[in-house]
């Protein structure tokens, strides 16, 4: 039984670590300047573009690998609830459409909370570099 859930759970996050770097490469690659713009038309700090785009592109790659993945996950689910209620919230869950729901939102946050909450560890980086360390202070 604690095999299927290590694949699950490894499954899970290999996804979410993927999707989360290909937002952030296309915020990048689509021009930062527009998304900047963006935040600043929500009443967000323009400057607050960098750092969404950069976490979820360092943050995605991390997950991917298995480095820091509860809390790489934790930050995801603090960004998925303010985009959630920053910017989705009044567009209904499938949008009203002028712009997407939030729905897409609400699985990539339940599934960083499943990942925060129960660590991904097979094939994760995380087992070579903090091998030495008991569980109970990686079961947080």
């Amino acid at each position: 039984m604690m095999k299927k859930i290590e694949v699950s759970t490894l499954i899970l996050r290999l996804v979410l670590g993927v999707t989360f770097f290909v937002h952030g490469l296309v915020k990048f690659q689509g021009g930062i300047e527009n998304i900047v713009g963006w935040f600043d038309s929500i009443g967000l700090p323009g400057g607050l573009a960098y750092g969404v785009a950069l976490l979820e592109m360092v943050g995605g790659i991390a997950l991917f690998v298995g480095l820091g993945s509860r809390i790489v996950s934790a930050l995801f689910v603090l960004l998925m609830l303010g985009a959630t209620v920053t910017a989705k919230l009044a567009g209904g869950f499938l949008g009203n459409g002028q712009g997407a729901g939030w729905e897409l939102d609400l699985a990539l946050l339940v599934i960083a909370l499943f990942i925060a909450i129960n660590d991904s560890k097979m094939f994760a980086l995380d087992k070579v570099f903090f091998k030495g360390q008991n569980n109970q202070t990686q079961s947080l």
